[in-house]
């Protein structure tokens, strides 16, 4: 091979390393630092750069996505003096490359750094109770801290999450027990709350169904009251009715017995007769030990003997011819089309067959019944009639 060649070569290859040093291409998402003659020059954007070979050396390549960066557990001391392990999840993003590069040696070691001073200055406040009810505020706390003092590093912290609190085993048997407690607690509240809510309503529905059941019976004591009441007005309006009409019938029977006396003019034979017949039934009784025959019993026989036939002439009051007192008086016809047609109003119209609940005092009027007449009155009438004196009270019957 002749010089000219192996110098031909050569300086193809040293054209090929120049290209190459010369020629970068920067991804999507990335930037990188450049430095000339070590000092920084500028930051290449995504696409193609060129740089000035063996003068221009690219420094680093920053990854401008966000990034998530999870910390291992950090004991940390509570204000109640219990340690607990806490382990951190960052998320931040770099937003100037040639800060995360020149601003910090290692960016991600010194925001774990950051992140186990803040934790602890931050927990060290509260108690452990505060500690796992209170992540909200930690991680808020955490998050200003760290992206202001980040943000020399060209760093932009977005969260900082808490994603785990272990406190020591004992701790949480304790906080086992204690919550078993709680839970046992509230089951015994809610029970006898249920308890007392379901006897609230029980007595409630007795104390209702009692109102309910003396209603009932109250208003049935009104109603069986008030239908005892009609009834008893009904019924007494049906004996009365029934008693006016008995007394309108014997009144009505006594007239006429009275006017056909009076129609027939009976004789004193006739009169004799009925008065013989009357007597035993004065005699009869068992509290009759003794009584008086009036002094018209012996007149009486002498009448009925002379009607006998003993006066001597043998007739006897059967033989004669038949008086003539009434002779061709028609008979007048009786009308009884009134006999049983009573003066009483109707029940319906009466005041005490008005149903009220709220009265239970009886005001129906009072009917009076009619009078009976005097059968003795009527007895002496028909002797006057007959042309004889009734005794008198001074008139001593003679004694047996």
């Amino acid at each position: 091979m002749t010089p000219a060649l192996i110098a031909l070569i050569v300086i193809a290859l040293l054209v090929v390393v120049v290209v190459a040093k010369s020629v970068t291409i920067v991804p999507q998402a990335q930037a990188k630092v450049v430095e000339r003659l070590g000092r920084y020059s500028r930051t290449l954007s995504p696409g193609l750069s060129l740089l000035v070979p063996f003068i221009d050396r690219v420094r680093a390549t920053i990854d401008l996505r966000e990034q998530v960066v999870s910390f291992p557990p950090q004991p940390v001391i509570t204000s109640d003096n219990l340690q607990v392990g806490i382990d951190t999840v960052v998320y931040f993003q770099v937003t100037d490359p040639r800060l995360a590069t020149y601003g910090i040696a290692n960016y991600i070691q010194g925001m774990e750094q950051l992140t186990t001073t803040t934790l602890r200055n931050v927990v060290g406040g509260l108690n452990l109770e505060g500690a796992l009810t209170g992540r909200d505020g930690i991680n808020s706390q955490l998050r200003e801290v760290l992206d202001g003092t980040t943000g020399p590093w060209g760093l932009r912290v977005a969260r900082v999450e808490i994603k785990a609190i272990d406190p020591p085993p004992s701790i949480r048997d304790s906080m086992e027990k204690q919550m078993r407690a709680d839970r046992d607690k509230r089951a015994i509240i809610l029970q006898a709350e249920g308890a007392r809510q379901s006897a609230i309503t029980t007595a409630e529905g007795q104390k209702a169904s009692a109102i309910l059941s003396a209603e009932g019976k109250k208003q049935a004591a009104i109603l069986e009251a008030e239908a005892e009441r009609q009834s008893r007005i009904l019924r007494a309006e049906g004996e009365r009715a029934a008693l006016f009409l008995q007394a309108q019938g014997q009144a009505k029977s006594i007239e006429t017995v009275f006017q056909a006396i009076h129609d027939g003019k009976p004789d004193q034979g006739l009169l004799a007769y009925q008065y013989l017949q009357t007597l035993p039934q004065i005699a009869q009784g068992d509290a009759n030990k003794m009584w008086i025959v009036p002094s018209e019993f012996s007149k009486a026989l002498e009448g009925l003997a002379k009607l006998g036939g003993a006066d001597g002439d043998g007739r006897s009051w059967m033989d004669v011819d038949a008086s003539a007192n009434g002779a061709g008086r028609p008979t007048a016809e009786l009308d009884t089309s009134g006999w049983f047609e009573s003066a009483l109003p109707r029940a319906a119209d009466q005041p005490e067959a008005k149903i009220e609940l709220t009265s239970i005092a009886d005001t129906a009027p009072a009917v009076p019944s009619p009078a009976m007449p005097d059968t003795a009155s009527l007895a002496r009438a028909a002797e006057h009639e007959a042309g004889r004196p009734t005794p008198g009270p001074d008139d001593a019957p003679p004694r047996s």
